[in-house]
């Protein structure tokens, strides 16, 4: 057996628990072995009922004093239990779960795991994990790895698969040149990916962890060296002139644009006049007023008689910004026809709108992925530009370019990376910063504090909303996972429901809706229907609500801080005042030195760097951030000092064996080709 060996050819695995793999995008055993877990746990020592304190895991060996009982409220059922040891009681609480009254006995002793809430004077603990005495107490010696599951995919059926491919195949032929291995004190990729999924200990694993974070970054170096070489100083196809009309349109803005927005304003004149095609990242904070110089970049085209297209993460986002260039070029009184084309068109829509791309009647055109399909075909593609670029990666950008032969191309890009590692992680782009807010912006009100502060804070929001306001609530995760304690969007939904007065409108967004799902939440959000939105990341890169005003964020030791910035920047873009409230549930000293320079900073270059500093590769326990370049393991912030090592590395063999044809590099040339081949096919290539 190898990588590319379907799963199904392993013991136990058929039709039907293929298809389960297949959801969660696993379909070879190459998928299996990276389909890495998303934390790893050590269950808490048996304690009694007396040491319970609000927010921590306990956990019990207790028995239930009489038979459960369940409630019914608001279509909610809640099971309840009080649960003796020998030092005292304490009740337990579980969620839609009946079943647990026929299971769980009067009198006998199980372990029960969870967190502790305070009710009144009393505790409570809320959705404990049961276990048996002895199986908990084998689970205490043990490192366990938490994977992230889907329907049907459970964690024990995940481990038992990943180790019976693991002693079925010989992964001994290492694709890393030994001397790089050696320079960079990694270890062998057998070792690394056996420890990865079954740590001996923290310390195994985060030998395996960094030398798979070197794998990413090293592979996606090399990716991208070899993409700047295939599109290095290629020659502007196309002649552009400066012109007075985009001075006219900043004089009749309304207001000025800031120094930083004008610097770099000048930056993007002087790359699409020039001889060259322009290949430009602009990192700009959030809020700093990036939308408004790739309106004005497209006038410029459009002026010039070429087309532009603006590609987004979301179709309410691209909906937005059409809607935004559209009201721009009416108040302007210019004569260009802007276009939106997304995946939820009608097919007639479609078609129409291809037509007149093709025929260039479209000057503008805004969309999601749906712009780089191949039924569409462009007149005379001059300038792309793709916001969150992050999100899209190397290939969509180049598919898209190539649409257009040699366009202009900008990337426009929110997440504040230090500078250091933004030339390493756009090397193939020039850098432009805008590092200066609009003076009309409000600086947002932060605060961090424990779960203690829930109830006022939920007082807070309720107030808020009467004041006609709308909130954010995130949660880390999208479904309860009993191995991991943090807040999920789906049960704290209905939690909230209990807490907020019932004509309040709350909803629920995560990534594992359908596209079409999320875009109705979000347009619901963006009217003003739902007045509380309880979401996991996925409005991060979201839409502009002006009237949203606060932003609470569950669990936010588990985020990193330019994630929990990103996050923050969805609200304080109206008159209003705005608010971020970070809820933490842990006491680690580290956690709370990390949570305050965002509680007294909303400059994210500041907390970038500051980020960069505190955090180490050792924080590799608790959930992983998601974003930025869409690595598995790897955080260009943790381990800044590891991409760095990859990006000398591959700058070292590189000038050594180009096209990689030494007899050290063919395992490396097959891995990188598997790589690029894996990277097309995700796009649909």
């Amino acid at each position: 057996m190898d990588q590319k060996t379907p799963l199904d050819e392993l013991k136990g695995i058929g039709e039907k628990t293929k298809l389960v793999f297949e959801k969660a995008g696993i379909r070879n055993l190459g998928d299996l072995l990276s389909y890495y877990p998303r934390t790893y746990r050590r269950f808490p020592a048996i304690q009694d009922t007396s040491q319970a304190k609000e927010g921590m895991e306990i956990a019990i060996c207790a028995a239930p004093e009489r038979a459960l009982t369940v409630q019914y409220v608001r279509r909610m059922q809640i099971v309840s239990a009080v649960l003796c040891d020998r030092e005292g009681a304490v009740s337990a609480r579980w969620y839609n779960m009946p079943y647990l009254r026929n299971t769980i006995k009067p009198g006998a002793y199980y372990i029960f795991c969870g967190r502790v809430v305070q009710k009144g004077a009393g505790f409570y603990l809320e959705q404990p994990a049961i276990y048996a005495p002895e199986q908990y107490e084998k689970l205490l010696k043990e490192l366990q790895p938490v994977y992230v599951l889907t329907k049907g995919l459970t964690n024990q059926l995940l481990s038992k698969t990943v180790r019976q491919a693991l002693d079925g195949m010989d992964l001994s032929k290492d694709y890393l040149p030994e001397d790089i291995r050696k320079r960079y004190r990694l270890a062998r990729y057998d070792y690394a990916i056996e420890e990865i999924h079954f740590p001996c200990d923290e310390q195994h694993l985060d030998t395996a962890r960094r030398r798979l974070v070197f794998d990413e970054f090293f592979l996606f170096i090399l990716a991208l060296r070899r993409f700047k070489e295939q599109h290095e100083q290629a020659k502007n196809p196309y002649s552009i002139k400066r012109t007075p009309v985009t001075d006219t349109v900043i004089e009749n803005l309304g207001y000025e644009l800031t120094g930083a927005q004008q610097r770099v304003w000048e930056d993007i004149q002087q790359d699409m006049t020039g001889e060259h095609a322009a290949a430009r990242l602009i990192q700009g904070d959030v809020g700093s007023g990036k939308t408004i110089l790739a309106f004005l970049s497209m006038i410029l085209a459009a002026e010039n008689g070429l087309q532009s297209a603006l590609m987004v993460p979301t179709e309410v986002l691209a909906r937005q910004h059409f809607e935004s260039l559209t009201a721009l070029i009416g108040e302007q009184g210019l004569r260009f026809v802007p276009l939106l084309l997304t995946g939820s068109m009608t097919a007639k829509e479609k078609r129409l709108a291809y037509e007149k791309i093709a025929s260039g009647e479209a000057d503008m055109i805004i969309g999601t992925h749906a712009l780089i399909q191949e039924k569409v075909q462009y007149r005379r593609m001059g300038l792309v530009i793709t916001d969150e670029q992050h999100r899209f990666g190397v290939r969509q950008r180049e598919t898209l370019g190539d649409k257009g032969g040699e366009p202009h191309t900008l990337v426009m890009s929110a997440t504040p990376i230090p500078r250091t590692l933004a030339v390493i992680l756009y090397g193939d782009l020039e850098i432009s910063v805008i590092d200066e807010l609009p003076k009309s912006r409000l600086p947002i009100k932060n605060c961090v504090v424990n779960t203690t502060y829930r109830r006022k804070a939920y007082h807070f929001i309720e107030k808020e909303i009467r004041l006609g306001h709308q909130a954010y609530i995130i949660c880390p995760m999208v479904e309860e996972n009993e191995q991991i304690e943090a807040e999920d969007v789906i049960s704290y939904t209905e939690r909230l429901k209990t807490m907020l007065p019932e004509d309040i409108r709350i909803a629920y967004l995560h990534g594992k809706m359908k596209p079409k799902e999320k875009n109705e939440v979000m347009e619901r959000f963006l009217c003003g229907e739902i007045q509380v939105l309880v979401s996991t990341t996925v409005v991060e890169v979201g839409v502009n609500v002006p009237n949203a005003t606060v932003m609470m964020i569950e669990n936010a030791e588990r985020f990193g801080l330019a994630q929990l910035h990103q996050l923050r920047g969805r609200v304080g873009r109206g008159k209003a005042q705005s608010y971020c409230i970070m809820i933490s549930s842990s006491d680690n000293a580290r956690t709370k030195q990390r949570l305050e320079i965002l509680n007294h900073s909303n400059d994210g270059f500041y907390i970038a760097s500051e980020d960069l500093k505190l955090r180490g590769p050792g924080d590799i326990l608790g959930i992983r951030q998601s974003g930025l370049m869409e690595f598995k393991l790897a955080d260009v912030f943790a381990d800044a000092k590891i991409l760095q090592n990859a990006c000398e590395a591959a700058d070292v063999i590189l000038k050594q064996d180009p096209a990689l044809q030494a007899p050290t590099n063919v395992e490396l040339h097959k891995k990188l080709e598997n790589y690029l081949k894996n990277e097309l096919k995700k796009l649909n290539l």
